[in-house]
């Protein structure tokens, strides 16, 4: 899983949480604890998938057009973090004589594939406004 999606989901309940849906890329950064450069780069993905749109001048900064009960963290996963869970090498090699070392690159593709569905089948059942929500709860 890559930082990029937790930088996402932070954000837009941070979003969906302040008055008028609205900050700049310095407040989402100072609570999300990272610089306003990667926060920037995130919410440039975000803007582009229509989550979020930008103003410019004084006041400016990005404020959330999605409904937060309607954007799940499959379609932020979907959107920024897509294959993610499977590593970036495997072992083993197709052409080797040993029925392991020839198997392994399959089956383990296979198997992250699998565990990456059933992340995004979780992921489909909480939205944005249910994390909200779960932050409030543990609030008081």
């Amino acid at each position: 899983m890559n930082s990029e999606f937790t930088i996402a989901v932070h954000s837009l309940v941070y979003l969906a949480y302040v008055p008028e849906r609205s900050a700049s890329s310095e407040a989402i950064a100072e609570n999300v604890c990272t610089n306003p450069a990667r926060v920037r780069k995130v919410m440039g993905y975000l803007k582009r998938g229509g989550y979020v749109a930008t103003r410019e001048g004084s006041g400016g900064g990005y404020r959330l057009t999605a409904e937060p009960a309607e954007v799940t963290l499959k379609d932020i996963y979907r959107h920024i973090a897509s294959g993610s869970l499977m590593p970036n090498w495997g072992s083993g090699d197709p052409d080797c004589d040993c029925l392991v070392g020839s198997s392994m690159q399959e089956v383990m593709n296979d198997i992250f594939c699998g565990a990456e569905k059933r992340l995004e089948d979780y992921f489909g059942g909480l939205t944005i406004a249910s994390v909200l929500g779960r932050i409030r709860h543990t609030d008081g």
